[in-house]
Parts: C-alpha cells; structure tokens; sequence
C-alpha cells in the first residue's frame, strides 16, 4: 500500500501532468518544514501557532490521501479550547512520520533528488 494517494491530484489536474509535478513539489517544498514548525509550536506550548500551521496543512494532507483528520482535529481541539492536550504529541508525531514517509515515496516515484 502507498504512503499517499494521488486520485484527487490527478483529477484536480486534469491529465496535465506537468502541473501534477508542480503539486508534488510544492507539497514536498511547503509540508515537511510547516510539519517541523508545527511540532515545534506544540514543543514551546503555542497552540495557536501550531493550530494555524495544522490548519494550513489540512487541504494538502487531505489532497494526498494521507488521513490525517483525525490527528489534525486533536491539534485543533488543543487549540481552541484546550481539550485533548494529552494526545497532542502522538498526533503530532502520527503527521510528521506520514509526511516524512510520503515525502521520501513522492521523492522517489516522481524522482525528484
């Protein structure tokens, strides 16, 4: 099984596949440092911060088919009303290793070194 899905990036493209690389390099250029930013945010305590980084995140980890909704909404949840804090962490770590795994496949499959 793949560590993302590229359907809705397909469809969204429309055939063009030069315009597919442009998705796939923005997502590995903008994710993986927003991930790290984020993670870092909840390091220092900053649920705003990590909320804005977690929410900026949400259309390309849906894009991606990466099933993150879960994890994000904990980090939301933590954020605007300071619920479910005890499972921040995992869920940050839960994105970041999915990111990480995704980014090294989209890496390889689309052999951007």
């Amino acid at each position: 099984m793949s560590s993302y899905n590229l359907d809705e990036v397909k469809e969204m493209a429309g055939g063009d596949e030069e315009f597919m690389l442009v998705v796939v390099q923005t997502f590995l250029e903008e994710i993986p440092p927003d991930v790290a930013s984020m993670s870092e945010a909840i390091g220092n305590d900053n649920p705003s911060l990590a909320y804005q980084y977690a929410h900026k995140m949400k259309p390309n980890l849906q894009l991606f088919g990466l099933n993150l909704m879960d994890q994000i909404k904990i980090i939301e949840a933590w954020s605007k009303k300071g619920q479910r804090k005890d499972e921040v962490p995992q869920a940050a770590d839960t994105i970041s290793k999915k990111v990480n795994v995704a980014a090294i496949a989209l890496k390889r499959d689309f052999e951007l070194e």
